[in-house]
């Protein structure tokens, strides 16, 4: 279970990131609808055009209002058609427009006219009717709006409706419909498909150059108008829209092309070529509505200033103009991403100007594989390295991340007038981040927790922090690795607590171990246990340290120079002072946590660890503080030792080589090299059985500087002149005690 535990576990948090990753995925080949990502695409969409817009529209584009000063003026709308006639024959012949839309349907004949109120005459006095008769036609309103619009290129308006005709049977006629140029059936496509219609009267339709429709089935279930078809289609015929129809007017009326790629089974419909103007749109004809600005962006003239001809005429002459309602009893406001009431009007107004300048942004069909590898490569590349970093790094990662997302997603809009989706990114990196973050403080920080119990007592703090950091390389199981051990103990212990009552025996015993504690864990030491005044320590685990040896050594030397340090404030507070022999041994160890299943403990065990115990014994019989192995003084050369024996200790058939280190290289006096030069000569011909040279050396040592290690060589020549070794003495001392 162990193992499983082990293999399965550091699975967690990538797989987690790795899950959220996928669900984006989903989202965005279209597999699973999320809406929620959808709403934060629009109003990062709504965000990108508020802040792009340069709220200046085009002069040569302009709107004959019917405002509420018309309607004060002029009367209740709808208006006699012999108004709009003269409206259109001031706006032609008068000032000059090039070419003129309508956002308004004529759908029902002309009741307010004089042609009205001269049938109600002859409805009256049916006697008259011979005389008025003729007149009726002769001041139909009808009659005089076609007759002008056969003269001029205006464009009518039309609704197309998705409501069931057998509900509201259409009404009015529509206009002749649109001739597609396209490489593939446009039936094909899913192009909005209207199933009934609000067309112009007959006469009016009949004499129009065109028309085009105003509706728009492609709102946003939000309601605001982000996108429009550019064409729809009714009973298998194709019909466009106004903006369409005006331009296709100014322009003379060219084909439209269909640019498509793909083939029967997969058709994508690119963009509309009208007139060598390109308009991109997507497979359903809907184009993103290019929008310059607020409301009034593109000026508004009254209708009631065009009757009273106060308009310059240099303003208007040559314009292309759009005659639509901005009262608000009118009903025609629409919610858009620059504002909540916008007029319909104004929205033509925007996409003629898109189309004639090419301001269009635009969503090609690649856009979806460029957001699959954008959200795969941010989603590979936070799995794979927030695990690997701190909150900080995290936290300025972060940033970065979401700022080049931000300006890299504004250059392609602004430059290359791409919709890159935007809030996917940020909300992938952003869940992602959260998740990590979440992982990292509530299951590591359980993990930091577990290490904290499990070590916090025995090691420095910052090795629990490395140790959380990578807790897969911490391992509670035995190993066997190379470790160095020390092993420390207060000389003649045994007499002090006799002079001590309880409680102050107890503050000696802080006061003493606190500051050796403090030694071992600044040299990134474990502690292994306290045994009374004993303390056992090792380096190498549970974090790998190449350098254990040397942090052995420098901590024994230091702890050696604290206890003399203490020596005085001991001194003074009436306690023995302290002095404490240290052993050191390098060697292959076993680590583990190790015990009962009602104890257990984080320790060492083997031979080498035994050794280490030996040697820490051996310190007082050499008259020494610190005692380290061969294998010690070996591993940590940076150090100049003082050979001092060469020993078979007690539970070991293979002598050991014994050590007293002294200080760093380069920081020995010059008198302190020569006098260990001499020292290590005396020992050479003290093996070599030349009592008489080395006993001259000794004893010039000796009387340099008091030694016991000087001493115990001379007792031992006194002892050997006696009683030879034999020849084929190997310079081994035996020691039968610990």
């Amino acid at each position: 279970m162990d193992s499983i535990k082990k293999f399965i576990l550091p699975l967690v948090r990538p797989l987690g990131s790795l899950i959220i990753l996928m669900i984006f995925l989903l989202h965005s080949i279209g597999y699973w609808n999320i809406s929620l990502f959808d709403r934060l695409e629009q109003i990062a969409y709504d965000f990108r055009v508020n802040l792009t817009v340069t709220n200046e529209g085009d002069p040569q584009i302009l709107i004959i209002d019917i405002d509420e000063d018309s309607l004060r003026e002029i009367g209740q709308y709808p208006w006699p058609r012999e108004y709009v006639a003269d409206l259109l024959y001031l706006l032609f012949a008068e000032y000059g427009v090039s070419a003129l839309g309508f956002d308004i349907v004529f759908a029902e004949p002309d009741r307010r006219g004089a042609s009205e109120a001269l049938q109600n005459i002859v409805d009256r006095r049916p006697e008259l009717a011979e005389t008025i008769t003729p007149l009726i036609a002769e001041v139909n309103g009808d009659r005089q709006l076609g007759e002008l619009l056969a003269q001029t290129p205006a464009v009518l308006g039309f609704y197309l409706d998705r409501e069931p005709e057998e509900k509201t049977p259409s009404v009015g006629q529509l206009p002749k419909p649109l001739v597609i140029n396209s490489p593939l059936p446009p039936s094909l496509l899913p192009i909005p498909k209207a199933a009934r219609f609000s067309g112009n009267q007959p006469v009016l339709q009949d004499n129009a150059l065109s028309a085009g429709f105003f509706d728009n089935p492609l709102i946003d279930q939000d309601g605001v108008f982000r996108r429009v078809p550019m064409i729809q289609e009714y009973n298998g015929e194709y019909y466009q829209s106004l903006s369409l129809a005006v331009v296709r007017s100014v322009l003379g009326m060219p084909p439209v092309d269909f640019i498509m790629s793909g083939d029967e089974s997969n058709p994508i419909l690119e963009a509309l070529n009208v007139g060598g103007f390109r308009i991109p749109v997507d497979n359903q004809s809907g184009v993103l509505v290019p929008y310059y600005g607020g409301r009034g962006t593109f000026e508004y003239i009254s209708v009631i200033d065009v009757f009273r001809k106060t308009v310059p005429k240099e303003k208007l002459e040559g314009a292309i103009v759009l005659i639509g309602a901005s009262a608000p009893g009118l009903l025609d406001l629409r919610t858009t991403p620059i504002q909540s009431v916008y007029p319909g009007v104004e929205v033509h107004a925007n996409l003629i100007a898109g189309i004639l300048h090419q301001s269009f942004k635009e969503q090609p069909t690649y856009t979806v594989g460029g957001e699959i590898i954008v959200l795969i490569l941010l989603g590979l590349l936070l799995t794979l390295a927030l695990p690997r970093m701190n909150p900080l790094p995290i936290l300025i990662g972060s940033s970065l991340i979401f700022i080049s997302i931000w300006y890299g997603n504004l250059f392609l809009w602004v430059e290359h007038k791409w919709v890159f989706p935007l809030a996917t990114p940020i909300l992938l990196s952003a869940l992602i981040i959260a998740y990590q973050l979440a992982y990292g403080y509530l299951i590591e920080s359980r993990g930091k927790r577990h290490l904290t119990r499990l070590f916090g007592q025995y090691i420095p703090p910052e090795l629990v922090d490395e140790m959380n950091e990578n807790p897969g390389s911490i391992s509670l199981e035995g190993e066997s690795r190379e470790m160095t051990v020390l092993f420390s103990d207060v000389r003649g212990f045994t007499t002090i607590p006799e002079g001590l009552n309880p409680e102050e025996l107890t503050r000696l015993m802080n006061a003493f171990l606190t500051p050796m504690t403090g030694v071992i864990h600044e040299y990134r030491g474990t502690i292994d246990k306290y045994m009374g005044d004993a303390i056992m320590a090792f380096w190498g685990a549970p974090l790998r340290d190449p350098l254990h040896a040397k942090h052995g050594v420098e901590a024994g030397l230091r702890m050696i120079e604290i206890m003399k340090e203490l020596g005085p404030e001991f001194k003074k507070r009436g306690w023995p002072e302290l002095k404490v022999g240290v052993g050191l041994n390098t060697g292959s160890m076993n680590v583990g946590n190790m015990g009962s299943e009602f104890r257990m403990a984080y320790t060492v065990l083997g031979d080498a660890v035994n050794l280490g115990s030996r040697l820490e014994g051996l310190t007082k019989q050499y008259g020494v503080d610190l005692m380290v192995s061969e294998s010690t003084a070996l591993a940590a050369d940076d150090y100049l030792y003082r050979e001092l024996d060469l020993v078979k200790v007690k539970g070991k058939h293979e002598p050991v080589a014994i050590f007293e280190p002294i200080a760093l290289k380069g920081t020995i006096s010059d008198a302190t090299i020569h006098s260990l030069d001499r020292y290590h000569l005396a020992l050479k011909h003290f093996r070599n059985q030349d009592w008489g040279y080395a006993e001259r050396l000794l004893t010039e040592l000796l009387s340099e500087e008091k030694r016991m290690i000087y001493d115990i060589y001379l007792d031992r020549i006194n002892l050997y002149r006696e009683h030879s070794p034999g020849k084929d003495w190997d310079g081994v001392f035996t020691h039968t005690s610990k």
